[in-house]
């Protein structure tokens, strides 16, 4: 992962909602890109790691716990705290980028049937 990565390509190559795709590294910190569409996110946290969302494209609800969700727009970065739950959705799809460290599981301790394995972003 030494050389120029095209976005818009990569996100092209993504078939599969809520399947991040690993398409850089910093320092310890993996750069993801992903597709949102519908409600299959189950709440979850990270215990030990921050996670950042960026919006590439679309919109995106972001619902925290025991706080008012809210809609991300292009443009829009939220860092989600270690140890908060949440989970996010869309109407239509949504292009986002994830930063976050190498340790972060993609739904946490939580297992669900979209849940994806490091190994797996990888790819």
């Amino acid at each position: 992962m030494n050389s120029i990565v095209n976005i818009n390509r990569e996100l092209k190559d993504i078939k599969t909602y809520f399947s991040p795709k690993v398409v850089g590294e910093v320092n310890n910190q993996y750069i993801k890109l992903a597709k949102i569409f519908g409600q299959d996110i189950p709440w979850h946290n990270h215990e030990n790691e921050d996670e950042c969302f960026y919006i590439i494209e679309g919109e995106l609800c972001m619902e925290i716990e025991n706080r008012e969700s809210f809609t991300m727009k292009k443009g829009d970065l939220f860092v989600v705290k270690r140890g908060v739950n949440h989970r996010v959705s869309s109407e239509k799809e949504c292009q986002i980028m994830l930063i976050e460290p190498k340790s972060t599981e993609h739904t946490g301790k939580v297992s669900s049937r979209i849940t994806k394995s490091i190994n797996d972003q990888l790819k």
